[in-house]
């Protein structure tokens, strides 16, 4: 007998979820964006369930695309930015690699080279975790780093605000996970044309889960 699905239980057909979600992460939109485009195709639903289907949707997708993303290069840049979590500013450190995807705390692969700022949280931190890896510190070394960050800014800008530090995780796990699709770091629909390619790899990620 096969799994029960995760969206078993709900009263909107899969591919409802599974286009919303997509549309949050892909395009700069709201809530309530979400909320009236699907009601112009005739799909009711508040926004209030749309933000649930991103908070409980975005990990399982991301998730369940772990085993056909590119292993990440061996040159990585680290840099710290601010979000603003229910109106306190908080850190967010991020990493991209040398092709540009974004990095997180599930990729196996040491690397060889980590370019960062002056930061002083840095040197100890780094020499804790990946001690065998060259520490760069190089003025204008990190702009690919900081290229990402603007992207994840102009993003986070429709939004009312962070609510909770679950939230913004979810967001901002959710938009690398978009922007590594985006830039081919999965083998997902990958005979799909490239207009097509994100919506075709959430189809098949939908029946993963």
């Amino acid at each position: 007998m096969p799994p029960p699905s995760a969206f078993a239980g709900f009263r909107f057909p899969t591919e409802v979820i599974v286009v919303a979600v997509r549309w949050y992460l892909r395009f700069n939109l709201s809530y309530r964006d979400v909320e009236e485009l699907l009601a112009e195709r005739g799909v009711e639903v508040d926004h209030v369930t749309v933000y649930r289907w991103v908070q409980r949707f975005t990990p399982l997708l991301a998730d369940a695309a772990r085993f056909s993303r590119h292993s990440p290069g061996d040159r990585w840049f680290v840099d710290e930015t601010y979000v603003k979590v229910n109106g306190v500013w908080r850190y967010a450190y991020r990493a991209v690699d040398q092709d540009g995807q974004v990095i997180d705390v599930l990729v196996k692969v040491t690397p060889s080279e980590i370019v960062t700022d002056a930061a002083a949280v840095y040197p100890a931190v780094l020499d804790e975790l990946i001690p065998s890896a060259w520490h760069r510190v190089e003025q204008y070394a990190n702009n690919p780093i900081e290229a990402d960050h603007s992207q994840l800014k102009h993003r986070l800008r429709p939004m009312r605000g962070l609510r909770t530090d679950t939230t913004a995780q979810v967001i901002i796990a959710g938009h690398a996970f978009m922007q590594n699709l985006r830039r081919g770091h999965y083998e997902l629909a990958i005979d799909t044309p490239p207009a097509l390619r994100v919506a075709a790899a959430f189809a098949e990620l939908a029946q993963a889960i």
